[in-house]
């Protein structure tokens, strides 16, 4: 029986199929596949660093918080951002600080949050009008968890996650019920669902849980990418994804994408697309790989300062 994975792989494949301004390079993806099959790279791991460890109620409110604003990137480059972090390093960090100091926020405080209450924590100046935009949405996030988690789950994180009874599939229809992670973007005639926020809120759980408990998917193996801005970069500086010249030119002016125009569909659907291709082409090879893994790989591939030093594309979108 299909499910939400199916309709995301296929949407994705037809996109890339039918793109005119990214295309995957076969040749650079087979060797990056290569690449990968003969130096596996290491597991992904909940990194300490950054993410918040306490007890297992207070790991799993922060998993799910976290994700509540998980986005930003289009953003990210008028953040203020701590000393040598990226703007969503910046943002967990301050969310981290948080939690160690004084536990999760409740569900009624997350259902009354406000953005003078929120920057604070994160350590923005809303005197900076698109700071204050972005924290802004933030604050409407955490409401609207804030409003799930009472309205279906009597104000429990844990609710939340055993009411999808093991399955990432039942947990991503669950959090697409909030208007922030329904990540559907529309490409002609095609509905193209993405879920970034949405699937990555379930890798999370699998790596803070070590896969026990609220960590226990039973298709957990089957999550995709989770399609943003910096995996499909990676890839474009790998030679797996290549523009045309006229949408390069407007990455390369930092000129901001429309969330949801074809050109940025395309990127994140053939970003999609394209890890889909390697993972297969690595098992054909006799390696092992997992969607999720790659993206954990490539995305702190993303933090390199080589891969830094070329503009990615941007949009303020919601969804990532």
């Amino acid at each position: 029986m299909s499910d939400v994975f199916d309709a995301i792989r296929a949407a994705c494949a037809a996109v890339a199929e039918r793109a005119r301004a990214v295309r995957i390079d076969d040749a650079a993806l087979r060797a990056l596949a290569g690449r990968l099959r003969e130096d596996p790279p290491p597991p992904p791991v909940w990194d300490a660093r950054y993410h918040h460890v306490g007890t297992p109620a207070s790991t799993l409110a922060f998993v799910v918080t976290w994700n509540a604003v998980n986005f930003g990137s289009g953003w990210f480059p008028v953040l203020r951002k701590d000393a040598g972090l990226s703007g969503a390093l910046t943002v967990v960090s301050a969310l981290k600080r948080r939690f160690d100091a004084e536990g999760p926020w409740s569900a009624a405080e997350l259902a009354h949050m406000h953005e003078t209450v929120l920057a604070p924590v994160l350590g923005q100046d809303l005197a900076h009008p698109e700071v204050a935009e972005l924290v802004a949405l933030y604050a409407r996030a955490l409401r609207d968890l804030g409003a799930l988690l009472l309205g279906r789950h009597g104000g429990r994180f844990e609710d939340l996650v055993a009411a999808a009874g093991g399955s990432a599939a039942r947990l991503v229809a669950a959090l697409a019920e909030m208007p922030f992670y329904r990540d559907v973007a529309r490409y002609g005639e095609l509905e193209v669902p993405l879920y970034k926020r949405a699937q990555i809120t379930a890798a999370d759980l699998e790596l803070a849980f070590e896969g026990r408990g609220p960590g226990a998917f039973s298709d957990g193996e089957r999550l995709t990418i989770f399609a943003d801005n910096l995996v499909p970069h990676v890839l474009r500086c790998e030679g797996v994804l290549v523009y045309a010249p006229a949408l390069a030119d407007r990455i390369a002016r930092g000129e901001l994408l429309p969330s949801g125009a074809p050109e940025e569909t395309e990127i994140r659907a053939c970003g999609l697309h394209a890890v889909e291709r390697i993972v297969a082409e690595i098992r054909a090879g006799g390696g092992e790989a997992t969607a999720r893994g790659l993206d954990y790989v490539l995305w702190n591939r993303g933090q390199s300062p080589a891969i830094k030093a070329h503009p990615r594309h941007r949009a303020r979108s919601v969804y990532y």
